[in-house]
């Protein structure tokens, strides 16, 4: 992808979403969560208001532009460095897309303004809704997620229990565990029953394998996760990227890998996995001056300046 494009980024291979085209149209960190397992640090700009960030007429530009330049995506994924349903033209964008081609839309939302009707109605036109639920309570909700003033647990669990009865579309969740925060099997059990109430058609584990906001944010072992997938209905699936196994992607230009890199700070490793190449493939690309390193758990993890 052409470095032109601000607020596109990839196709970024997926094992899940398979070739993803990534739109972010909030600005960094932007968001109404402040969640200490976030990869990409503290929330600098914590809300709950809604706003057109960026224009909305410079979003369709480029859309328009990759689907005669490229146009070859498995999704279209609105996700990045903050809340996507921040973004008050939201639904405008995806009834765009909707007219201009017939590949999916996935919503990445942390699920905070589901409470919403009108955030509610604009999410209904996606294939694909992605929310968060890693409490079981305000108590854990708080410490956890540290969402903007306002937010209370049982506000965000009933908009997305709201939105799963109105939904036609496939309702993933996703929830995230943090080793001595809510990895004890009771808190897992408590998470579970609240999932439970969503009815989703997909749940998927994670932890903090890449730099969390907070050290004391520590990640679970692939085989606690694992563990732990029965604990769901439907059964969970971990999607924590332990392993360097390829991917099945091509592409790989530095231009896209360093828009990634903004967005998900990673190992070569990790970006090897991703794209599905050798990190050794991945290493010279790295030298580029606007990355730079942090090294956590003994690993050199590349992020943007």
């Amino acid at each position: 992808m052409a470095s032109s494009y601000k607020y596109l980024f990839g196709p970024v291979p997926s094992r899940r979403l398979g070739r993803s085209l990534g739109i972010d149209v909030t600005p960094f960190k932007t968001c109404s969560f402040d969640c200490v397992f976030c990869q990409c640090g503290c929330t600098t700009r914590l809300v709950t208001e809604r706003a057109e960030f960026v224009p909305f007429e410079e979003v369709c530009a480029e859309l328009e532009r990759w689907l005669k330049e490229d146009g070859a995506a498995d999704c279209i994924t609105f996700a990045g460095s903050g809340e996507p349903t921040l973004y008050s033209r939201l639904g405008e964008l995806i009834a765009f897309i909707k007219t201009r081609t017939k590949i999916p839309v996935i919503v990445l939302s942390n699920g905070t303004l589901l409470h919403r009707p009108d955030v509610r109605a604009e999410l209904l036109k996606a294939d694909v809704v992605k929310v968060s639920l890693s409490a079981w309570d305000d108590a854990s909700f708080q410490k956890i997620n540290r969402p903007a003033p306002g937010l209370t647990f049982e506000q965000v669990l009933s908009g997305e229990r709201d939105f799963r009865s109105v939904f036609r579309g496939e309702l993933w969740l996703e929830v995230f565990l943090i080793e001595g925060i809510n990895a004890l099997t009771e808190q897992v059990l408590k998470i579970a029953a609240a999932a439970a109430e969503l009815r989703p058609d997909k749940i998927h584990l994670n932890t903090a394998v890449r730099p969390p906001a907070e050290a004391e944010a520590r990640p679970l072992t692939k085989e606690k996760l694992e563990a732990l997938c029965g604990f769901f209905t439907p059964r969970a699936e971990v999607i924590a990227s332990f392993s360097a196994d390829a991917g099945s992607a091509a592409g790989l230009d530095v231009e896209k890998l360093v828009s990634l890199i903004c967005r998900h700070p990673a190992t070569a490793a990790q970006l090897a996995q991703s794209f599905g190449v050798e990190p050794s493939v991945i290493i010279p690309l790295l030298d580029d001056p606007r990355l730079q390193t942090e090294v956590r758990g003994g690993e050199t993890y590349y992020k943007c300046r």
